[in-house]
C-alpha cells in the first residue's frame, strides 16, 4: 500500500516528467531559427490549398499559412520546406517532429484537438462535406444516392460523416476507399464509383483535374461542418501563438484595408490599429520572441487573407469558389480575428 509520502513523491515525479516533456517539445522556434526554414506538412497535391505549380513551386491557401509563419519568424516567406503527406500520414508526421506545422486541409474536431497531443490554431477555410456526381445522371439531391457506390479517401472525417448521414436517413451505400485524393478522383473518373464525396472545396479542386470537368457537377447539399485549419504540437505555447497570430495578422490586415500593395504606404497611417499591426506603435511580437515588424513581413510578402483566398481558391483562381461564409465578419461571414493591442 502506498502511504501519503509515496503519493506525494509520485505526484512530484509525474509533474517533473510532464514538465520535462513540455520542455523537450518547447523549442520549435529555436529549431526553426537554427534550420533557417519552416518544416511545413502539406497535402499530396490539392489545387488551391497545397500543390506544386508547373515549376515545382508550392501554391495554395494552406501553403500561404506556412509562408506567413516563415515571414514572421525568419523574415523570408520563401524559407519553407514542404513535406507532402497523405491523410493517414499527416498527424504522425506532426507528432514525431518531422514537420513544425501541419497546414493541409485538415478538419478541426474534438478528438483531433484533445487526444492526439495537437492544437488547432485557427480556421483558414470554413467548409462542409458535399458530393460530386456525373451530370448525365440528372441527380439533384444527396437523398437520391441510396445504394450508390461512393469514392472516398481513407483517414478523413468524410468517412465518418458519410456513414452517419446514410444511417440517419435509412440509406445504404458501397464505399470505394482510396489512400490519396489523386487515387480517389482517378477511381471516380475511371467509373469505379457513382459518386465522389469530400469537402466541397476539395471537390472543386478535384473537378478541375478531370479530363472534362463539364461532365460532373457538385450537388448543393452539404452534410457536415468542416472547419479547416493549421495544426501544431501541444506543449509549445510560443510556437502555437506564432502560427495562430500569423493567420490573425492576415485577417486583421484585410479588415483594416492593408494589403501587399499598400503596406508600405500604410506605415504612415494615423490609424492606431494599423500602427500596432505593422509594428509602428509598440512591439506586439515581443511576447512571441519576434521582431516588431513580424506582421509587416507577412503582409508585404504573402498578403492579407482576402488576397490569399482570391488568388488560390476564389474568383481569381481556376476553382472560382465564392467567399460565402469565409467573408469577414464585417461582411456577414465567419472570419474574425482578435485585435492586436
Amino acid at each position: 500500500m502506498l502511504n501519503k509520502k509515496h503519493l506525494v513523491l509520485l505526484a512530484s515525479t509525474g509533474a517533473i516528467t510532464l514538465a520535462g516533456a513540455a520542455t523537450a517539445q518547447a523549442d520549435t522556434l529555436e529549431d526553426t531559427m537554427e534550420r533557417g526554414a519552416v518544416q511545413c506538412g502539406v497535402s499530396d497535391g490539392l489545387p488551391g490549398f497545397s500543390a506544386p505549380d508547373d515549376d515545382g513551386n508550392w501554391q495554395g491557401i494552406d501553403v500561404d499559412v506556412c509562408r506567413a509563419v516563415a515571414a514572421a519568424v525568419l523574415g523570408d516567406s520563401e524559407a519553407v520546406n514542404y513535406i507532402s503527406l497523405n491523410a493517414v500520414e499527416r498527424f504522425t508526421a506532426l507528432q514525431s517532429g518531422e514537420v513544425d506545422v501541419l497546414s493541409r486541409n485538415t478538419t478541426w474536431t474534438t478528438t483531433r484537438d484533445t487526444t492526439l497531443g495537437l492544437n488547432f490554431t485557427g480556421v483558414t477555410f470554413y467548409d462542409g462535406q458535399g458530393f460530386m456526381v456525373p451530370s448525365d445522371l440528372n441527380i439533384t439531391s444527396v437523398d437520391e444516392l441510396d445504394g450508390a457506390s461512393i469514392c472516398i479517401q481513407s483517414g478523413t472525417t468524410t468517412e465518418l460523416n458519410l456513414a452517419d448521414y446514410f444511417r440517419a436517413n435509412d440509406m445504404e451505400f458501397n464505399p470505394i476507399v482510396f489512400d490519396t485524393s489523386e487515387q480517389t478522383v482517378g477511381g471516380y473518373q475511371a467509373g469505379r464509383c457513382d459518386v465522389l464525396t469530400s469537402d466541397t472545396s476539395q471537390l472543386a479542386a478535384l473537378r478541375i483535374q478531370l479530363s472534362d470537368p463539364s461532365t460532373s457537377m457538385i450537388l448543393s447539399d452539404v452534410i457536415s461542418k468542416e472547419p479547416l485549419g493549421p495544426v501544431v504540437r501541444q506543449g509549445d505555447d510560443t510556437w502555437f501563438n506564432i502560427v495562430k497570430w500569423s493567420l490573425f495578422a492576415m485577417l486583421n490586415a484585410e479588415e483594416l484595408g492593408v494589403n501587399s500593395d499598400n503596406v508600405d504606404e500604410m506605415l504612415e497611417s494615423e490609424n492606431p490599429n494599423i500602427a500596432r499591426l505593422l509594428g509602428e506603435d509598440g512591439n506586439y511580437g515581443e511576447g512571441m520572441n519576434l521582431e516588431a515588424d513580424w506582421a509587416y513581413n507577412i503582409i508585404s510578402q504573402v498578403g492579407n487573407y482576402g488576397q490569399s483566398f482570391d488568388r488560390n481558391v476564389g474568383m481569381d483562381s481556376p476553382l472560382e469558389i465564392e467567399r460565402g461564409i469565409n467573408k469577414l465578419w464585417t461582411e456577414g461571414g465567419l472570419q474574425y480575428a482578435p485585435p492586436i493591442r
